[in-house]
């Protein structure tokens, strides 16, 4: 049997091929199976996407703060084309079981962080303390 911690990949490949046939109803020996670390990827696999998600929404804020913040930029346009992006891709990479998952004020809180002091040698406008949409206004197919 691989090696978890040595090589991930032929370990992967290896549980995976056992869990099928197990799956197909063939016998496998169980002590090949490496139920922690299966257990252990099977969760990381959402902690991943979780993050992924947070992340893109974060990126979403920012960008269309930048464009509220400075909307007479030039910039201000491309902002709001790469916010729409990362929404769109959040609102694809979501699940519902998400929803109790994601703050959205201390996400809004970290984009408002990510804002420069000027853009164009301008301040920014005044922006909400709070975040001013709701996630799922956020996550809107519309």
């Amino acid at each position: 049997m691989s090696d978890y911690d040595d090589d991930i990949l032929a370990w992967s490949e290896q549980q995976g091929a056992l869990l099928r046939r197990l799956a197909a109803g063939e016998r496998v020996n169980s002590a090949e199976l490496d139920w922690p670390n299966i257990a252990e990827e099977i969760e990381s696999v959402g902690r991943s996407e979780l993050s992924a998600v947070r992340s893109l929404l974060t990126q979403s804020l920012a960008h269309t703060m930048k464009a509220e913040a400075w909307p007479n930029s030039v910039h201000a346009v491309r902002w709001r084309l790469d916010a729409e992006q990362y929404r769109l891709q959040a609102a694809d990479s979501f699940s519902p079981s998400m929803r109790q998952h994601i703050d959205l004020d201390k996400l809004y809180r970290r984009a408002l962080r990510w804002l420069p002091p000027q853009v164009d040698g301008q301040p920014p406008l005044s922006l909400p303390a709070t975040c001013p949409v709701t996630l799922g206004e956020l996550l809107r197919e519309d």
